[in-house]
């Protein structure tokens, strides 16, 4: 899945960058609210995780810009401010959820989970498709019981067509929620990827992965 940070500490943004992509996120990052509001509006981040106090633009700014932005990705408020006047400000204008620094990052990355799932629809953390099991918090599949290796990128490119399941998604869409601004993938990244992937998953793989030529591949339940 793909997140935007929006925060100005270069130490804090740096931090919460490096850990959310060892957690296999594709992660860009801003220092200010008008580079962050010019990323936010023209890539389709599944999350934004922004501060509230910014230069340039203060986090309600970012908030207010993305009001007209089809597909708005959710937003995860982070501040120093612990009054309740500001939560309420924030949720008003379209946060989806608030963060009070200091925080854990356990709990950060639990609730980027949770507005991911949210954003999918998806009520749980385990996701099961025929003989697959999908545990997206513990980044880890099973099939048919068995543990299958996977990469991160392989992992998040299951995961992003296991929230889609059942419907057409394009190599576009795949290279643009698992790979970040500064990670553009080759021209046959995306095909690559998926066969590898299918290959992990042996025989499921083939029945559960299918492609729809000229329009991208679908991720649902095998026949019967």
């Amino acid at each position: 899945m793909r997140i935007l940070i929006i925060e100005d500490s270069a130490t804090l943004r740096d931090s919460l960058q490096k850990g959310l992509m060892r957690e296999g996120f594709a992660v860009d990052a801003a220092g200010d609210g008008e580079s962050g509001l010019s990323l936010a509006r023209n890539n389709p981040y599944d999350v934004l995780v922004l501060d509230w106090m910014l230069p340039k633009l203060d986090g309600l700014g970012v908030l207010q810009g993305l009001a007209a932005k089809s597909e708005r990705p959710h937003v995860l408020v982070l501040t120093a401010r612990d009054r309740v006047e500001d939560r309420v400000l924030g949720l008003n204008e379209g946060a989806d959820d608030y963060l009070v620094k200091p925080f854990a990052f356990d709990e950060l990355l639990a609730r980027l989970h949770a507005l991911v799932r949210r954003r999918y629809g998806e009520r749980k953390n385990i996701i099961h498709l025929g003989n697959l099991e999908l545990d997206v918090v513990a980044r880890r599949a099973t099939c048919s019981g068995s543990l299958v290796d996977l990469t991160a990128r392989e992992f998040a490119l299951l995961e992003y067509l296991a929230l889609r399941k059942g419907q057409t998604v394009s190599r576009e869409e795949i290279e643009d929620h698992i790979y970040g601004v500064n990670k553009l993938p080759s021209s046959n990244a995306v095909d690559s990827a998926v066969c590898a992937l299918r290959s992990k998953l042996g025989s499921a793989g083939r029945d559960l992965i299918k492609t729809k030529r000229g329009m991208g591949y679908v991720l649902d339940e095998p026949a019967a």
